[in-house]
């Protein structure tokens, strides 16, 4: 049976606008340009369809404009909506800044992808199948009500799901013994370096990722995303092994970690080892940060061919095994 990502989080709307510079306080600055997007985690689904995974949207959407454009966008792009609309409600949005060196700000205002009823919840730990991965964003694991749901929910996946959390912007605000509970259970902790450090303590990469990996079950994973460095890679209870990013010059690192998190996902579902799985993936956030706005990822056909033909990860990317 083929292996699916399910997204057991949320998918907002990104209202995106590029600035010269962040404002000061009770200052204002005209954008030079603006656009209304899906994104959250959107962004990861979207990557990891584009890299030839089926994907499963298992969160909240809402009745209004902005459910609208969220339904539409998951179409799009081939991604299955688990759940029905919310009546009640739409759904919420993100305003992301992003300035001149390609660095983003965001605020956030939830909508009902941040309100997981017990019912949904149901359904949604339903879903998941021998072989799948489920995603989990630290986004999910701060407002109290649905994150203890999501926490209990990723507790009791059955063995042979593969759970990845993304601690995420707000990884300062979620309860310590909520992220100790999910941590528990998770075979995969992707972050980037602020993350890591806000996590550990720690302002070196490698060291920190080790850190991190000594929180997990034995055989769980940790990657640190270093942008263009590329990140750590630690599996099972070896050291961390430095990934070398592709160097380009970035326009737009919104939905860089994102397109990461969701190439690495699915390449581990196609069948590719944890480093190889890392290299594809330093590979898709090097294109994405090269295109401007937040779902950027590239597709299989795009990744193999920056690759050497005979490269053991462009067999993977073409179904050539």
């Amino acid at each position: 049976m083929t292996a699916r990502l399910i997204l057991a989080g949320s998918v907002l709307v990104d209202m995106v606008l590029r600035v010269p510079h962040l404002p000061e306080r009770g200052g204002d600055v005209l954008a030079t340009h603006s656009v209304q997007t899906a994104g959250g985690g959107f962004n990861v689904l979207s990557a990891a369809r584009r890299m030839g995974l089926p994907a499963v949207y298992g969160g909240g959407h809402g009745t209004g404009p902005l459910g609208d454009l969220v339904r539409e966008a998951l179409a799009s792009e081939g991604v299955t909506a688990l759940l029905p609309a919310r009546t009640d409600r739409d759904t919420g949005f993100c305003v992301a800044l992003v300035d001149s060196e390609g660095e983003r700000t965001f605020v956030t205002s939830t909508g009902v992808e941040g309100e997981l009823s017990e019912d949904q919840i149901r359904a949604v730990a339903e879903a998941p199948r021998p072989g799948d991965l489920v995603q989990l964003s630290g986004y999910g694991l701060v407002p109290a009500g649905a994150a203890e749901r999501l926490a209990a929910f990723a507790a009791a996946l059955p063995e042979g799901v593969t759970l990845c959390l993304d601690p995420g912007p707000l990884v300062a605000d979620i309860d310590p013994a909520r992220l100790a509970r999910v941590l528990a259970r998770v075979d995969w902790l992707s972050c980037n370096r602020r993350e890591a450090r806000l996590l550990t303590g720690l302002g070196d990469d490698a060291a920190a990722a080790e850190e991190l990996a000594g929180r997990l079950r034995p055989g769980a994973g940790v990657l640190v995303r270093g942008d263009a460095d590329g990140c750590r890679l630690v599996t099972g209870d070896g050291g961390a092994v430095h990934v070398p990013g592709r160097p380009v010059a970035a326009v737009d690192s919104n939905g860089a970690g994102d397109a990461h998190v969701g190439a690495f996902l699915a390449l581990l579902g196609r069948g590719a080892g944890p480093l190889d799985a890392a290299r594809g993936a330093n590979v898709a956030a090097s294109v994405a940060v090269t295109r401007r706005g937040p779902a950027t990822g590239p597709t299989a056909a795009e990744v193999a061919a920056l690759l050497d033909a005979d490269d053991p990860l462009t067999a993977v990317l073409t179904d050539r095994s």
